[in-house]
């Protein structure tokens, strides 16, 4: 393994869920949880993630120091703060950075998920937060990921990035 290769492979932080929602309807408002099932190759209940091994976005996951990040790059007063559900992501990290779980498989309590791409900004969020929104979450906007092994996911479990040669029972 070349030296940069043990850095990436080597994350010694753990994470932190702070905030959990997930949104019955595509275009529906989020619904706030302290706890939700995460269902194998499902996604979470209660959200509209389409099912099935194909869909790289059943979990959508977003990082909590983010967000006073996107907040100041909108301009935004302190009594007028980004909030998780505006985001419209299902959960929300603190104490790691979420990119070092590219090509990864981590564990949030018993659910085993793994990353499948960048979440990024659209163009539904820049009419609901309005103009500048899009620029403002650009390289901030998060994780998608799938389900491999299903549990109940609750507010402050930890979140632990798996070995690279781990694979789920």
């Amino acid at each position: 393994m070349s030296p940069l290769q043990e850095l990436l492979a080597d994350v010694p932080q753990q994470g932190r869920v702070r905030w959990i929602g997930v949104r019955p309807e595509s275009r529906g408002d989020m619904i706030v949880l302290d706890a939700v099932e995460a269902r194998r190759e499902a996604g979470l209940t209660g959200d509209h993630a389409r099912p099935g091994p194909r869909n790289a976005r059943q979990v959508t996951l977003i990082q909590w120091e983010h967000l006073p990040v996107i907040s100041s790059l909108l301009g935004r007063a302190a009594d007028q703060p980004i909030l998780p559900q505006d985001m419209r992501r299902n959960l929300v990290i603190s104490g790691i950075n979420l990119f070092s779980l590219k090509g990864r498989r981590f564990r949030i309590g018993q659910a085993i998920l793994e990353t499948t791409g960048w979440c990024q900004p659209c163009a539904r969020l820049e009419q609901r937060l309005g103009r500048g929104t899009f620029q403002a979450v650009r390289g901030h906007g998060g994780i998608t990921a799938r389900v491999l092994q299903g549990a109940i996911i609750r507010l402050d479990d930890a979140l632990h990035v798996e070995p690279l040669n781990f694979t789920p029972e």
